[in-house]
């Protein structure tokens, strides 16, 4: 390991599963001191004990971003323990897999989404500004979601709506606070996302991505085509792809970037129309399949 983040103060928001683990291990490894916090109190814990067995430096909370004070609190206990913030983290995320069309969402299941997903991110942003300028500077990196920019599939509604929120605080907080040497970045995976986001909260942390965890249930080899953008690179994606792109922006490899969102993980399908053009075609054939005719 490099050493990228030897002495930092880093807290993480939803750092006890998926992709806030994955880089509290990474980053621990690389000299940071972690504040690990979660929804669910005992897998903050877990991973804060497995840095501290590795040689470590961490803690645990329970940390609900949805509540002000409780992120208030994560920072505090940053302060207390690390003497200063370097990078917030905000990663907690939260929606409703199979859930509601937006014409039958609730009240209730949609705050609970958007609270988590847009208001935690102000929150977050809110109180490590408050440090982060006493100190001069520091770096706030937000899991945002390709869902903030292309719509999902039915009963992502809330979620798409907060997460497109949550990129347009990393662009007002990266103009707001540059002039502290304040920097906000965010990625936005499409691929290579924890299981987990899909799961009970109470179900075990299986440290693997969807696509991992299909092809586990499967008892196939993978094979490209599993894969649905144009990249093929022999394996499915993965926690640690994105992770590599927070990583970056985590880093001082991106000291003079701000306000950017990075599409992570995303196959080359941002690069593609949803036009569905076949594999091999002319215009001829194109016409004729528009005419619902056989071309000649």
């Amino acid at each position: 390991m490099s050493g990228r983040f030897a002495g930092k103060s880093i807290v993480i928001t939803g750092g006890g599963a998926g992709l806030g683990r994955e880089c509290a291990l990474q980053w621990s490894a690389e000299g940071g001191k972690i504040v690990v916090t979660d929804l669910v109190e005992d897998r903050a814990q877990a991973v804060a004990k497995e840095i501290l067995a590795a040689g470590g430096d961490a803690i645990g909370l329970k940390t609900d971003v949805r509540i002000e004070a409780e992120v208030e609190q994560a920072v505090g206990a940053a302060v207390e323990n690390f003497g200063r913030l370097d990078i917030m983290f905000a990663n907690a995320g939260r929606s409703l897999p199979g859930g509601p069309s937006i014409e039958d969402t609730t009240e209730e299941q949609w705050d609970d989404v958007t609270n988590t997903v847009y208001r935690g991110v102000f929150f977050s942003g809110k109180h490590a500004c408050h440090q982060m300028k006493k100190q001069h500077g520091g770096n706030i990196v937000v899991t945002t979601s390709a869902a903030g920019i292309n719509a999902y599939p039915v009963g992502f509604g809330a979620y798409a709506a907060g997460k497109a929120g949550a990129i347009g605080l990393v662009h007002s907080m990266a103009t707001e606070w540059g002039r502290y040497g304040i920097r906000v970045n965010g990625l936005a995976p499409t691929h290579g996302m924890s299981i987990n986001f899909a799961l009970p909260l109470d179900a075990p942390v299986l440290n693997m991505s969807y696509e991992e965890f299909a092809l586990q249930e499967s008892g196939e080899a993978w094979h490209d085509d599993r894969f649905v953008g144009p990249l093929k690179v022999g394996r499915p994606p993965s926690l640690k792809d994105n992770a590599a792109v927070a990583t970056f922006l985590a880093s001082d490899d991106s000291a003079y970037m701000s306000g950017l969102i990075i599409p992570a993980c995303d196959g080359g399908n941002f690069a593609m129309t949803s036009i569905p053009f076949p594999k091999t075609w002319s215009l001829e054939e194109m016409a004729a399949s528009a005419l619902d005719e056989p071309a000649s």
